[in-house]
This record gives C-alpha cells, structure tokens and sequence, in this order.
C-alpha cells in the first residue's frame, strides 16, 4: 500500500519544546519502544546519528558491518520478539544495501521500519552525491514507504510507519528523510497512530464464514490441517492447539509456521513441501477437508496447482483478501485475524477423533523413517550428516533453543529435524530464499530473547555472504551459537545439478578459508569437527559456552536432502530417493 496521501487517526502521547528534525526522529522511536536499533552512519543521516549520541542510556545503537546485516538482524528481532525491528542507513548505496532485507520481510510478513537519509531537498533529482531515489526503487517491496522534505512531518510519518508496519498482515516500511529536513526546527508534537483512512489491516470476519467452515470440518472423514506463519504472527498458538485436539485434526506446517505447536505433539504431522515430510504431501491429495490456516499457498508447498488437493473441499483462514483464491481456489474463505477466527471456530465444532486417517498418516511416516530419517540421523556410513548434527543439538538443547536457519540443504535438515518446544524458535528466509540471512538474523534473534540459546544454523556458502558480522557479534558480545555445516559445495544447487543436469557441477563447488582461523581472528572460540566421534562433545560445548561460539562440522560432500518434490510436480510426485 505505497501511497502518500493517507489521513490518520492518532492518539496524542507526549508534546515537547522546539526541536530538531533529528531529535525528533529519536524521540518518535522512543515513544515507540524502540530500545535496540540496527544500521551504519554516512553523510545524509549523521544529524540523527549526533543525536543518537546524546541518547546512547535509552536506545542501544548496534553498529553492523553491512547495511543488509542491519536489515537481517532487524527481521530476527522482529520474529522472535513480535515487536517492529528498526533499522537505518544513509543515502546512496547505504540505502540500497537494504533493499535484499526489505524483500525478505515483505514477502515473509516481518513488521520492519528502515530509515533512511536523503541528499538536502534541493538536490533531489541532480544525480547529487549519494542520491538515489530510494522511494521508488523500494516501491514493489515496502507495504508504505514516503519521503520526509520537511522537519514538521516527521512525527506524523514516523507514527504511521510503526503503525502500517505491524498491523494487520506486517511488512516492511520505508522512511526516507532529507538532511535539511533534519536540521530544520520546529514545534515538535508527537501523536501515535491508531488508523489510517482507506486502509483497513484487517478484514471484518463474517459469522456465515465460520459456521461454513465448521460445518464441513464437522463432516469431515479425512480432514487436514495446514497452518503457516499467520498463526504465529496472530498469536493464535493456543487456539490452533484446542481447535485440532477437539476435532482430532492432523496437521502439518509450513516452514515459517515451524514451532507454533510443539514437534512432539501427536497432531504434528511435519513439514509440508518440497523437502516436506511423506505423509503431509502424499496425503494432501487423500483429505477430504484442507484448512489452510495463516499460510498462502506458496509453490513450494503446493507443487503442480493442476493436482494439489483437487479431490478436497478447501477451507482458507487468510488476514490478507489478495491471498484468497490467488493460487488454490477455495470452497470456504473465512477473512480476518486468525487468532480471533479460530476462537469463533471452536465452539462450533464437533468433538472428535480420526485414529483410522491419522494411523495412515503413521504407516507413511514409518516409511519414511526406514528409507530417509533413519539414515539422515543415525547413518552408518563414514561420512557425517547434516541430520545427525541437528539431532545431537537437539539432544544437547532439550528442544528449547531458536534455531536461525540460512538458505540451502541445511535450512530443509534443519527444518525438518530441529525439536521444538516453544513458539517463535524458527528463524529462517522464506519466501525470498536469502542467502547471507542467519548470521544477522541471529544477531537480532539473540539481543531480542537473550534469555534464549540461539543456535545459527549456516551452510558454507551463505556464510561467506555475511561473515563481516562476526565483527558485530565480537564488539556488541553476543552470545549466539553459530554452526556452519561445511560440504565445500553450494549444496542445494548442486543437488538439482545431480538429479537434473547430469552431474554438471557447473560453478556450485567451493575452495573456502579457514573458517576458524577466521572466527578466532574476531576473538570467537571456534572449534572444527571432522569425526563423528568428535560431534557430541564439540557440541555440548559450544552449547555451554556462555559467549558467542563458532562450530564447523564437515559433512559429507554430496549428501542430498530428500524427500524432495521435483520443481512443477505434484506432492504425489515426491520421492524418497
């Protein structure tokens, strides 16, 4: 919703003397909450960043190495706190260096606002040094963005920024202040938003709607749940809870939806998509009833659209209209706050069980378990795996820490293995897919709950994308975990390389450093595993450690991760080997 005219309602919470733009800005994140702020200095920010200076006892400045780390460390705040991550840059590349995080959190529903620095008013549009015009390249990823050439609308933008960004279905904001706008005094006012005019975050529920959807749910023979990370983003983990125990539902999740209900829990049947569990995505084409809960039919998850779950009647809990009937029409959309929906839902429903339906759910998991799981966690070859290594963190973490995971092979081991007990405990890129995001994201993840262990789960390959972020973890002491799985190959790619291109490992293996000479070069303690012998050990202590540690673990060079649904195939379609 990029538009620049938006007249607000606003809630009055504080008025102060004659001020700066600059002060201003401060003050407006203050008024906020805003405690932790994530971004690197240049010319056409550094008013607001003298006036950061003066207030270093209220907001915490973490200077990352990079603005896309600023951006990432951001959305891993954000994720596991609930709260609205805040980052900020200058003009120019400063600016564009975001736009990579600001993606991310647009397509996967992470309330952020970034501000930006902008050349003074009166050059905008002389190709000044370090202009860009970062309004309109962030247009098509930002849910509002707007340029400030005025000290007196920075309150009024700023509360509307916060407020776009975490209602209704979150998403990134843009703020772009001109440098004179940051000088300029005036009579500063601050009122936070409570409403815009024309934009309605989320839809009114339609009573009709529910009892449509119970209806079907209550006549249900084969029913199944799935359920994304709406879920967790309403806060309605309680409630999806009592809606499949009374109904006796099983229910499979999404990779954002990862942790909403415990991994231990009877009804948890896995992951669904392309390196989803058996059960869920064979039997996605046998349920009769589907209820896609907070999630939006992503084409990872559902593969060919021709044959996704044709055979079932499709129940859609959707906050955002655009995502109805977008990719898999629906018999029964119910619109509206998934938390507040599935409250409406339960009381509607029958009390029941489907221990025939569930058992099939069952037999195909012990299928998978012989031909895959057993050998990703306990395998007997030479060579160590990315699975056994997600199973002794478990083991060692009781299934209580946040994992961050990157993007390739060990985001799927680490999604689909990872014991969770606890909401908001997978941190991963999800629709964007970025490469480079746990190592910031941890950062964020692990200042945001430092009560938490947070373990940063990271192939070879995306490491290298962020590693300057070690630097921030050695000056701001963050005491995150940090594992990469080192297979000297950008391992995804290359596994479509071997199933679908003859083995052409065109441009997929790498030379790398040495990775802990590296980590201990930012003062990190750092250990390198080669034997299986070594793993237990090496990782009970990292998790003990009470600093940031560094574990390498050399997997196997080719190791693949199945099962896996071929690109534009049915969930049928998926193969075990």
């Amino acid at each position: 919703m990029n538009t620049e005219t938006i007249k607000t309602k606003t809630e009055t919470v504080q008025n102060t003397n004659r001020i700066s733009g600059s002060e201003a800005i401060i003050k407006c994140l203050l008024a906020e909450g805003v405690d932790i702020l994530y971004g690197y200095p240049g010319g056409a920010i550094m008013p607001v960043y003298d006036e950061l200076y003066k207030y270093q006892d209220k907001i915490h400045h973490v200077l990352t190495r990079h603005e896309q780390g600023a951006t990432h460390a951001a959305q891993g705040y954000a994720r596991i706190s609930g709260k609205v991550g805040v980052a900020m840059a200058t003009s120019g590349p400063g600016a564009t260096n975001l736009i990579t995080g600001i993606a991310d959190a647009q397509i996967d529903s992470t309330p952020m606002v970034c501000i930006t620095g902008q050349v003074p008013s009166h050059l905008l549009g002389s190709d000044a040094f370090q202009e860009t015009d970062i309004v309109g390249i962030s247009t098509p990823v930002t849910k509002w963005n707007h340029q400030i050439t005025k000290a007196s609308e920075i309150p009024e933008v700023i509360a509307k920024a916060f407020y776009i960004a975490k209602s209704g279905r979150p998403g990134p904001v843009l703020v772009d202040i001109t440098k004179d706008a940051q000088f300029e005094e005036f009579d500063f006012n601050y009122k936070k938003c409570t409403g815009v005019r024309s934009y309605k975050p989320v839809p009114e529920t339609n009573l009709e709607s529910i009892k449509a959807a119970a209806d079907l749910i209550n006549k249900a023979k084969k029913p199944m749940v799935v359920w994304g990370q709406g879920v967790i983003l309403s806060e309605a983990e309680t409630e999806l809870k009592e809606v499949i125990e009374k109904a006796g539902i099983p229910s499979a999740w999404t990779i954002l939806g990862a942790s909403a209900i415990p991994t231990s829990h009877p009804l948890n049947i896995g992951m669904v998509g392309m390196h989803g569990n058996y059960a869920p995505n064979i039997l996605t084409n046998e349920c009769d009833v589907l209820i896609a809960i907070g999630m939006r039919f992503d084409d990872r998850v559902t593969g060919s659209l021709n044959t996704y779950a044709k055979q079932a009647k499709v129940i859609h809990f959707e906050i955002d209209p655009a995502e109805v009937d977008k990719n898999v029409k629906t018999d029964v959309a119910v619109l509206g706050d998934a938390k507040a929906c599935l409250k409406k839902l339960l009381p509607l429903l029958n009390a029941n069980s489907h221990p025939e339906w569930l058992e099939r759910f069952k037999d195909l998991y012990k299928i998978e378990f012989d031909k895959v799981i057993k050998n990703d966690i306990h395998p007997t070859k030479e060579g160590l795996t990315m699975g056994e290594v997600l199973n002794e963190i478990n083991k060692q973490s009781k299934g209580d820490a946040a994992i961050v995971s990157d993007v390739g092979q060990h985001q799927m081991i680490a999604c689909r293995y990872a014991q969770f007990n606890q909401t908001k405990s997978n941190i991963t890129s999800g629709g964007l897919g970025t490469m480079g995001f746990a190592l910031p994201a941890a950062i964020g993840a692990k200042m945001a709950a430092p009560n938490r262990d947070v373990v940063a789960i990271i192939g070879d390959g995306g490491y290298q994308m962020t590693i300057q972020e070690l630097g921030t973890i050695f000056q701001q002491k963050v005491p995150v975990k940090i594992v990469v799985l080192n297979n000297e190959f950008l391992g995804m790619v290359r596994q479509w390389q071997q199933l679908f291109f003859d083995k052409r490992y065109a441009s997929t293996e790498m030379t790398n450093p040495d990775f802990v000479a590296i980590a201990k070069g930012y003062f990190i303690d750092a250990k390198k595993v080669t034997k299986r012998e070594e793993l237990a050990s090496s990782v009970e202590e990292m998790m003990s450690s009470d600093g940031p540690y560094f574990l390498e673990v050399c997997v196997e060079k080719e190791g693949n991760v199945f099962p896996m649904i071929p690109s534009g195939a049915s969930v049928s379609d998926i193969r075990l080997e």
